[in-house]
């Protein structure tokens, strides 16, 4: 009788999970609106990913999480799906954009957030992610996710997703994958800023001798993003501002690192059609102002918005001058030596 009152209770818990289905990848479930409710956004992305009313797609990490689709979707006639993440690798980044395309083979749209993550390698400077990543999600095999429903994880997050459905939860991610993770401006302070800043600082360590390269992961993994794209779709590379705390010495590797990442990316996108870089990383009024940071690398929101504002702009005129940004042109073609 134990044994079997064991087995009823965890054959109700599991037909509870799979029927709510908390992420919404599973063949046969109940028809219910889902919202994102899970923290980490590995899980969540490809139930938004699903979704037919986006045409457009954003990639990159917490520096690119803030760009809001609603803010951005008109000016540039795109419906976007903002699918950046904290601490997002770049062969993550990768598999997300596998998955949209899975769903938009050809999007209006694609931006692509290149900060610390591509630019920076080496052990220290790229940890692996401890985020645990649903691999049986981007397989494009639902019924795999029967085999993933047996734990408490799913359990917890069937449980949030169904007091979320009865009204007892209110609170959820964006369903156009947007969110703010930052506070808002009104509690913006100096001296608690200064309180982060404080474990912040230059890299002195200068680089070997003979040079440095762009980063391996990203001469792995940018190609792919770039070409996984139809030439129809707009290419929106752009590299976050970093506030200048953190403009590392030139000579450094930090910085040798960063200006072989800005020359690669100018390269590779520099000789593809539709493909727009904007470079928000320079000696400006947004980089030196530290108010408008709450932390070295992570923008408040109202430079979200002046952000989005400049990315508009560039858009629909590339020459345009701004002292916040700097569109980066395509490298000179090599020319032959004249011959004498």
């Amino acid at each position: 009788m134990f044994l079997a009152t064991i087995g009823a209770a965890g054959g109700a818990l599991y037909l509870f999970v799979v029927l709510v289905d908390p992420w919404g990848g599973l063949p046969l479930s109940l028809p219910l609106h889902r919202w994102p409710v899970t923290g980490n956004a590995r899980f969540t992305m490809p139930m938004l990913a699903r979704d037919g009313r986006f045409d457009s797609v954003m990639l990159g990490t917490s520096t690119g999480r803030l760009m809001q689709p609603a803010v951005l979707d008109g000016p540039l006639n795109a419906h976007f799906l903002n699918m950046s993440m904290n601490n997002a690798q770049p062969h993550e980044q990768y598999r997300l954009l596998r998955e949209f395309l899975r769903h938009h083979p050809d999007p209006k749209v694609m931006m692509v957030d290149i900060d610390r993550s591509w630019c920076l390698y080496g052990p220290k400077q790229v940890p692996l992610n401890p985020e645990p990543w649903p691999d049986w999600m981007y397989r494009g095999t639902p019924w795999m996710g029967y085999l993933q429903m047996a734990n408490l994880y799913a359990l917890q997050e069937a449980v949030n997703q169904f007091m979320l459905q009865i009204g007892l939860r209110h609170d959820h991610y964006g369903a156009d994958g947007y969110t703010s993770f930052v506070g808002a401006d009104s509690t913006y302070t100096r001296a608690r800023a200064d309180r982060l800043f404080v474990h912040w600082g230059p890299d002195h360590m200068r680089p070997p001798s003979g040079g440095v390269a762009a980063a391996p992961v990203m001469q792995a993994y940018l190609p792919l993003v770039l070409h996984a794209v139809p030439d129809t779709t707009l290419r929106i590379v752009w590299f976050p501002p970093v506030q200048a705390i953190r403009h590392n010495p030139q000579g450094s590797m930090y910085d040798s690192m960063f200006a072989a990442c800005h020359r690669y990316v100018a390269s590779l996108a520099g000789h593809m059609p539709n493909t727009l870089v904007i470079d928000f990383d320079i000696p400006g009024p947004i980089v030196d102002n530290r108010d408008m940071f709450w932390d070295p690398i992570h923008y408040r929101l109202m430079t979200a918005d002046r952000i989005m504002g400049d990315i508009i702009a560039a858009v629909h005129d590339r020459t345009r001058p701004s002292p916040d940004y700097v569109v980066i042109p395509p490298p000179d073609p090599v020319r032959p030596a004249p011959v004498h």
